[in-house]
């Protein structure tokens, strides 16, 4: 049996991270052989509630769950830590500015990058689940100058996880068959959901790119995706949003042959886009890291998309300048 690594979940008494603390117990992010420690944190106010979910822990009698600690200090939580999913953020409040959140937020994540700079595993993997997803990664990221601004994700996984299950709908087809998804940009409603390069059962379907189906149906339905789901449940996306993260986090470490969509640090990237931006890009994951899949050509319109979602970014960073 492998030595056992620790994971820190922060929101951890929240709905997203009670869809995906299980799962990380199970095995189903990090693999059936591996070993974890769950540090699970959350605000001093929910620790009872946050007792409960280790109650519920224990009595899952996972065989993998080498130990469970529930804290509302970071420096416990993110003590020697390998990987973190930072979900625990502020929601968007009745008539709250996007910039205003991102403030409140910052309140947030920027201790949390101190903490995880000071304490955690050097090589720690993060991904940063809480909205403004990005930007929140960006802060987080800023804050931890010891740790390679590579090791900061922000999560882009469900934008890309609803994007194969709309063209697989539209085709008729498994989720299996569809191939070389991208989505471009921010985790918001300027994303920019790309079939150029999409293959439906092996052949190319670069053709829906010139339908109405496209521009009129498929890119306005995975940007208000979220919203669709709060009207039909009356709940924001939690399930979803938490199998992303566990799905993000096992192909970052354990790989994928797919094309996947990742929020990663724009410096040095091929395309353009400015530095300094937490900018999700095609990529691909082996061997316990990810890389840009270059050389792909852009359309003008796609391109004017992206610029859409560039400038959103920009002005976000823009916002909370005195928490980098």
């Amino acid at each position: 049996m492998k030595k056992p690594v620790n994971v820190a979940i922060t929101g951890a008494a929240g709905n997203i991270a009670y869809s995906a603390i299980f799962r990380v117990a199970s095995g189903q992010m990090l693999g059936i052989d591996q070993p974890v420690n769950i540090k699970l944190i959350d605000i001093e106010p929910a620790m009872s509630a946050l007792n409960g979910v280790k109650y519920e822990l224990e009595d899952c009698a996972f065989p993998l769950l080498n130990s469970i600690t529930t804290t509302f200090d970071l420096t416990e939580g993110f003590d020697k830590c390998d990987f973190a999913l930072l979900i625990g953020a502020k929601p968007r409040m009745k008539g709250m500015e996007r910039k205003d959140l991102l403030k409140d937020n910052g309140k947030i994540f920027k201790p949390q990058g101190k903490a995880i700079d000071e304490v955690a595993n050097k090589n720690i993997k993060v991904l940063v689940v809480g909205n403004p997803a990005n930007t929140n990664a960006l802060i987080a990221m800023h804050n931890a100058p010891s740790i390679k601004p590579s090791q900061f994700t922000s999560m882009m996984r469900l934008d890309h996880d609803r994007s194969l299950a709309q063209v697989a709908n539209k085709f008729n087809v498994t989720i299996n068959e569809v191939k070389k998804i991208i989505v471009w940009g921010n985790h918001s409603n300027t994303q920019v959901p790309d079939l150029s390069y999409a293959e439906v059962s092996g052949n190319s379907i670069k053709k829906v790119m010139n339908e109405d189906w496209y521009t009129n149906n498929f890119i306005p339905r995975i940007q208000k995706r979220g919203a669709e789901i709060i009207e039909a449940r009356g709940l924001s996306s939690a399930a979803s949003a938490a199998n992303a993260a566990i799905t993000h986090m096992r192909d970052w470490v354990l790989g994928n042959n797919d094309w996947l969509s990742i929020g990663q640090i724009s410096n040095g990237n091929p395309f353009g886009i400015s530095e300094n931006l937490m900018f999700s890009f095609p990529s691909v994951c082996s061997n316990g890291s990810y890389s840009i899949i270059g050389n792909l050509a852009i359309s003008e319109v796609l391109n004017d998309y992206i610029k859409t979602t560039e400038n959103e970014l920009l002005n976000e960073r823009d916002s909370v300048l005195d928490l980098l």
